[in-house]
């Protein structure tokens, strides 16, 4: 409200001369407070679903990759272009839906163990988000291309409303047709789906022995080598060891940052995301470089895929970690080195592939958000998993800044300055970037793989039975 509630202000000229740093404080705190509510939301629901994380992770990103196409239509169908409406909407309309529904984002009790009723609650959840994105992709189009009344525009935009609520069947379902199997209490970190609190219908305990786990347990206990007097200590009694974290625990941010895979998967996160958030940011002046285009059609497509990669991601990444216990980053690998092959199109230049390259780059770009919060959550635990998730997401904006800011903006300012204008056409305006973001996501896909031969270990341990298990705790 504070944010774009100045902005508006300012815009409107209802307060007229403000300061510069008074609007950039003002777009600071409205820009960054969208981080606030994922954050919540995220990590909320992380925790109530513990043992499906890489679905729920692909579905609520999925949703905000959808988010952009749902403002567009508001903004185009409903606001008329009118930007001063738009940051109105935003300075109240938003605060008003958060506060209406702030209080159904809390923690609840999640299944002890596999919920066959879960499932089918989330496949009906990802098919509303599939029906939900085809729908806003369609009337996208069709708003673009066609003149259409007011009256349409309207029933577009309410049934856009409608299927965004579909989801809610769920919870009505679930009120008038209540479920009676019981719960454990609500998870507020790893180490409690290995406690045993609550009540439960299971006589199975959560933590069986299985060949893996043994395997795991003379994995980890080779991580921390001690000196040999801590050790001779221990022996005598005079000092009581306090066993570190091992990966698939609870991990606070001072052990976390300390820890090679959790730098391994921020450089994968960093170099997939950075370079995807580059051709966004300069989507539209690739396009006229290239000979010019409708830009809208490829944000459309790209956000189109960009949701398919989110939601896909999470899925594919759930199905074969349970079947094969794969590593989630193994896609994030797979998705960088499509990405090369995107790039490699974008530099082509040939007639017919920025549509091809868009719609692979917002598929691959989707898979990164997708499979890193997952995959953050199982190394290093749930209880601090907001503060490791965002600090992973500090590769976003240094990425933009280094890939976006500094590479292809110095040389398309070069490009241009050799055609004698502050504008660029041809191939050679972003020629060299796409090269040298292809040769990033090589680079990534190398350190994706390392990843994944690394921490395959500990998947073998937590998926061995086909579910989430923790790692039997052995306090030395």
């Amino acid at each position: 409200f504070l944010g774009y509630g100045v902005v508006w202000l300012a815009v409107t000229q209802t307060v007229q001369n403000l300061p510069y740093w008074v609007l950039w404080i003002a777009l600071l705190v409205g820009a960054n407070s969208s981080a606030w509510f994922g954050t919540a939301v995220l990590v909320t629901n992380m925790r109530n679903f513990p043992l499906s994380r890489g679905t729920v992770a692909g579905l609520l990103k999925g949703y905000v990759g959808l988010s952009a196409a749902v403002y567009t239509e508001i903004y185009g169908m409903i606001l008329d272009n009118s930007s001063s409406a738009l940051l109105l909407f935003l300075t109240v309309g938003v605060p008003i839906i958060s506060l209406s529904t702030m209080s159904f984002i809390r923690p609840c009790t999640p299944a002890s163990g596999e919920d066959s009723s879960e499932h089918v609650h989330f496949l009906f959840a990802q098919g509303a988000s599939v029906l939900l994105g085809i729908y806003l992709l369609t009337t996208t189009i069709i708003a673009d291309t066609l003149s259409v009344g007011k009256i349409i525009r309207y029933t577009f935009v309410a049934i856009m409303v409608i299927l965004m609520m579909a989801p809610l069947a769920i919870p009505i379902k679930m009120t008038l047709c209540p479920s009676s199997k019981k719960f454990a209490g609500p998870v507020d970190s790893s180490e409690e789906l290995n406690s045993g609190t609550g009540e439960s219908t299971q006589t199975e305990p959560l933590l069986a022995q299985s060949s893996s786990a043994s395997y795991l347990g003379s994995f980890q206990e080779g991580e921390d080598i001690n000196d040999v007097d801590i050790l001779l200590a221990v022996g005598e009694g005079a000092v009581k060891q306090k066993r570190k974290p091992h990966r698939g625990e609870d991990f606070n941010f001072r052990q976390v940052i300390i820890k090679a895979d959790f730098w391994l998967l921020w450089l994968v996160y960093f170099l997939g995301v950075g370079s995807g958030v580059t051709v966004l940011n300069n989507l539209a002046q690739i396009v006229y470089a290239q000979g010019g285009g409708n830009t809208t059609m490829l944000l459309s497509l790209f956000a189109f895929c960009n949701f398919i990669g989110r939601l896909g991601g999470g899925a594919i990444s759930e199905y074969f970690i349970r079947l094969k216990t794969i590593p989630r980053t193994i896609w994030m690998t797979f998705a960088q080195m499509a990405m090369i092959v995107s790039f490699l199109l974008y530099a082509s230049t040939y007639s017919g592939t920025l549509h091809v390259a868009t719609g692979l780059l917002g598929i691959c770009f989707g898979v990164q958000f997708a499979v890193m919060i997952p995959t953050a959550s199982e190394l290093f635990g749930l209880k601090h998993f907001g503060v490791i998730f965002n600090f992973i997401q500090l590769g976003n904006p240094i990425g933009a800044l280094l890939f976006s800011g500094i590479i292809a903006g110095y040389v398309y300012d070069a490009e241009a300055i050799k055609q004698g204008g502050s504008t660029c056409v041809g191939a050679s305006c972003f020629r060299f970037t796409f090269l040298v973001l292809a040769g990033l996501c090589g680079l990534g896909s190398l350190l994706g793989l390392i990843l994944t031969i690394r921490i395959r270990p500990v998947y073998q341990m937590l998926y061995a039975g086909g579910s989430f298990r923790l790692p039997q705790r052995s306090d030395h």
